[in-house]
């Protein structure tokens, strides 16, 4: 196994990086101030990752992507991470996998669009009563009789609901076949019967929306349908694991590493009892816990985006990632506000907003103890070969 970056690889990761550094993080401060993205700032973020080639990298070169493979994905979500929530949207995209469902006529009105960044895209599969438990949804379609169907129900804590042009719907059009029952539909903004209700206010994520949404008998044609009937539960599991490596775990541990380098600065500046903290062993216990945990947690990421390239159902993977990296960060970010001390605890650092965020990891995705459950029922059943041999 070499574990080394390319030349490629750490261009790829330095560019990014300074983008981040440069272009991103002096944006923070006036949008936890504001509580939101200024549409022009947005813009802007918008044409400079497009003209470096860093929008919907994800996506196949034959679609207008960056054509990354999902090792790399990695690498650069992880200097993605460093930034808020909103300014990963609207600098680099969320054009999901699952758009690369789309038939040729759906490519055109919905995955080429989003590639571009003319129309943006939110994943609507939530429900107040099917979080975790995706297949439990209760938003049904209806057929018309001519062909298409008529979605009705709720959705809650869609992500960027409130700038989406349109939304992948998941919607119960068999009853009686369990998750088998289960299909996806794109849905665009403005459709009759379809309202976006209110913001869901958080205890972080300044400046992304979190809406509530609401289907009356919303009309869709078999065009709207994504990937066939049926199929909508087979195509959450193959392609939103992928999405939950990127934008969760490697985004965690991209967190992690901006608050285990503000912490040890920290550690190195500030002074007590005649010499910097840094020189106490609990402190150092603290960042030596947080670096080996860290390392740990990318090693996780990389190694089930590796099974991914390689073809190899990665979803065991995934789950350890998802579970062992939330909690790592929710971890550095309790380490961090404790070096930090009374400034850690202080809205005038960043500390204090990130420990925010980061709470939430342990809970979107999946809470950690699904995905635990995953693991160890994983491993009842396959034992070694949940992993594989050495």
């Amino acid at each position: 196994m070499d574990f080394n970056l390319s030349s490629e690889q750490k261009m790829l990761v330095e560019t990014v990086r300074r983008f981040v550094e440069n272009e991103m993080l002096p944006l923070e401060d006036e949008i936890e101030e504001t509580g939101r993205l200024a549409p022009e700032k947005a813009r802007a973020l918008f044409e400079k990752s497009s003209a470096n080639g860093m929008y919907a990298m994800n996506i196949p070169e034959e679609f207008g992507g960056g054509g990354l493979s999902a090792v790399d994905t990695m690498l650069v979500e992880e200097q993605f991470g460093h930034a808020k929530d909103i300014l990963i949207r609207r600098a680099f995209g969320n054009v999901y996998e699952v758009l690369l469902k789309c038939d040729a006529a759906q490519r055109e009105r919905w995955l080429l669009p989003a590639v571009r960044g003319e129309r943006t895209c939110s994943i609507a599969i939530t429900e107040p009563n099917a979080g975790s438990d995706a297949a439990s949804i209760k938003t049904r379609a209806v057929t018309d009789g001519k062909g298409g169907w008529k979605i009705t129900g709720g959705k809650h804590f869609i992500s960027d609901g409130e700038f989406s042009d349109f939304f992948v719907v998941s919607a119960v059009t068999d009853p009686n076949a369990g998750a088998k029952g289960i299909s996806l539909f794109l849905v665009d903004k403005g459709t009759p019967g379809f309202i976006i209700g209110r913001d869901q206010k958080m205890m972080g994520l300044t400046g992304t929306s979190h809406v509530e949404l609401a289907f009356d008998e919303v009309p869709v044609g078999p065009e709207n349908l994504l990937g066939g009937e049926g199929q909508g539960f087979k195509l959450i599991l193959e392609t939103l694991g992928r999405v939950r490596l990127a934008q969760v775990c490697a985004r965690a541990v991209g967190k992690s590493v901006r608050l285990l380098n503000l912490m040890i600065s920290y550690a190195q500046e500030r002074k007590q009892f005649g010499k910097p903290i840094g020189d106490f062993q609990l402190i150092q216990q603290m960042i030596a816990d947080s670096v080996v945990e860290i390392n740990a947690s990318r090693l996780l990421v990389l190694d089930a985006a590796s099974d991914i390239d390689n073809g190899v159902d990665a979803r065991d993977k995934i789950s350890m990632a998802k579970f062992y990296v939330a909690e790592v960060l929710g971890r550095v970010a309790d380490r961090a506000v404790q070096v930090y001390g009374g400034m850690g605890y202080c809205a005038d650092l960043p500390i204090e907003r990130m420990y925010r965020d980061a709470r939430i990891y342990r809970i979107f995705d999946g809470t950690s103890e699904i995905h635990r459950t995953v693991v160890a029922r994983s491993a009842m059943k396959h034992g070694e070969a949940l992993y594989g041999t050495i």
